[in-house]
């Protein structure tokens, strides 16, 4: 339900949309789709007429499957990947050569799937993004520019306009909208022109991506069975990996390294290099050959009044264990709802503050404990220990590796705990540091569970807020319902009586975001009007006070 006043109206009847997105990659289409789905007039301007066929932002988590559930497009996507779905997608840890003898399994998000909806996937992401953009294509709210570019970003205290310039050409427009996202990688013209600064950690290393073609390839590595992905550690690298990637079956890969400062394409052996690597000889045929600097970024702050930051725009990372388009897309999600909401007048301006407050710090955390720090213990593994100068020692570290790379995707888990807008986690940090339970948690995902009507939880979640009621008083989910009503919120809910997997939540009263993750629990039967109000208005950014349960 829509409650803007009279001025609010008369404003939007002058905007050419309520929401400008610069950049249509994963995140933008992603973000663009959040908002099309809950009837936000929506425009995505991207400069590419057709997704860049560079495979990259290959793994996709669970988590990420999950988005693309209810974005109506996990059956297309999991269509179109492009290694079939018996081969599998794991991936491997080896030490020296691909074709050594010391290797272990790497990054297996399964062992996480029972904590989520959704299985993960694997393909280029130029493939998500072509399903992205057929699904932006299906929602009449959302309009697209293709081959245009942000050119200036301007804003008021009653909007903002951004100037776009057509690529190739000589085309001009200003748009007008009440809010302008950036998308638009990671050198944003949005992040610079609204002013937010970013800051860097350079790793002072060149690296190189090399997508080329190679059945020889794919015969050496099918000692392998189940494996997409390869990452060679080597002392001389000092922690940073040279990196094998399939993009289909059989043929084409993709391969990240560090090379020596000055390299071009013209003045290394490159194939050579891929040779070192495997530990054989191989055919190879080059389709691309880019260079990037390894670095990190996160942006000082996801927000400057009207206009915010997602993805590479907000932050960035060299491409190890898959995190980045994964963390854009929890961008997008997190973003598209509390945009929506306040759009549409049931949500506060506090909840378009927890944006920042709740997903800088889980890029930080994510930069911080997982990417950097693997890069710091694979170089002082490899200080320490050499198969050729002690076998016993190096083969118990490693060992020891492979059974840390298990507790590595268990501790992977991302969560907005001491968030503003989240109940019962005051003086904590969100971060991306946490752990896998089934019990309902403030703050976290919520795990899948089977009701007892046989459905699963997240096939009855609503697109707003979702009440979950076990075994409570009518009365207090009618309490809940009045307050939604009361604040023209959308809140479904979800019951079940007697035994069933929902008891592991631990909770007989779950509230529950749009994005999936947990608001509020309450383990009493009972609730009145007042603090149902309360709990409605806290969750959607109003109230600041926390009221005692």
């Amino acid at each position: 339900m829509n409650t803007m006043s009279n001025k609010d109206q008369a404003m939007a009847e002058q905007q050419d949309a309520e929401v400008v997105i610069v950049g249509g990659g994963p995140v933008g289409m992603g973000l663009a789709i959040e908002l099309g789905q809950r009837g936000v007039r929506t425009i995505v301007v991207e400069r590419y007429q057709q997704p860049q066929p560079i495979p990259k932002g290959q793994n996709l988590t669970q988590r990420t499957m999950e988005h693309f559930h209810f974005w109506g497009a996990e059956k297309e996507l999991r269509a179109a990947r492009t290694i079939p779905v018996e081969y599998g997608i794991g991936g491997l840890t080896a030490h020296g050569t691909l074709l050594g003898p010391h290797s272990y399994d790497w990054l297996q998000r399964d062992l996480v799937k029972p904590y989520y909806f959704t299985g993960n996937e694997r393909l280029p992401q130029y493939a998500t993004e072509a399903v992205l953009r057929a699904r932006v294509a299906e929602l009449p709210s959302v309009q697209t520019v293709y081959g245009w570019e942000a050119k200036a970003v301007v804003q008021d205290a009653d909007g903002v306009s951004v100037t776009i310039t057509e690529r190739g050409g000589s085309g001009e427009r200003v748009l007008r909208s009440a809010y302008a996202v950036g998308s638009d990688g990671a050198r944003s013209v949005v992040r610079e022109q609204a002013g937010i600064t970013q800051t860097r950690t350079d790793h002072d290393r060149m690296m190189v991506l090399l997508v080329f073609r190679s059945p020889g390839l794919h015969q050496l590595l099918e000692r392998y069975p189940g494996k997409s992905y390869y990452n060679v550690l080597q002392p001389e690298l000092q922690g940073y990996w040279k990196f094998f990637g399939r993009v289909d079956l059989g043929n084409t890969w993709f391969f990240h390294a560090p090379v020596p400062p000055g390299t071009t394409k013209d003045n290394f052996d490159f194939a050579a290099y891929l040779h070192e690597a495997v530990g054989a000889q191989f055919d190879v045929e080059f389709e691309h050959i880019g260079f990037w600097d390894l670095r990190f970024m996160l942006a000082d702050s996801y927000r400057n009044g009207r206009v915010f930051v997602a993805g590479d725009a907000a932050h960035s990372h060299p491409p190890y264990g898959g995190y980045g388009v994964n963390s854009g897309l929890e961008d997008a999600r997190n973003l598209g709802w509390k945009l929506a909401a306040v759009l549409q007048g049931w949500g506060g301006e506090r909840l378009l503050d927890s944006y920042d407050g709740e997903r800088r710090p889980v890029f930080a955390s994510t930069m911080r404990d997982f990417i950097a720090k693997s890069i710091d213990t694979d170089r002082e593994f490899l200080d320490t220990h050499d198969p050729a100068r002690d076998l016993v020692a190096f083969e118990t570290a490693w060992n020891a590796r492979a059974q840390g790379a298990v507790g590595e995707v268990h501790a992977f888990e991302p969560h907005y705990e001491g968030s503003s807008v989240v109940w019962g986690c005051e003086g904590r940090t969100s971060s991306a540091k946490g752990s896998h339970r089934f019990d309902a948690r403030p703050g976290h995902h919520l795990a899948p569970a089977v009701l007892p009507s046989g459905r699963n939880v997240y096939e009855e979640l609503g697109p707003g807020f979702s009440l979950l009621a076990f075994g409570v008083d009518p009365q207090a989910v009618q309490a809940f319902l009045d307050a939604a009503e009361a604040k023209a919120l959308a809140l479904t809910v979800v019951q079940a009586q007697g035994a069933g997997e929902h008891e592991r939540y631990g909770a007989q009263l779950v509230l529950v975001r749009p994005d999936q993750f947990v608001a509020w629990t309450s383990s009493e039967a009972g609730m009145s009007a007042a603090h149902a109000r309360e709990v409605l208005e806290r969750a959607a950014g109003g109230l600041l006070e926390t009221v005692a349960v």
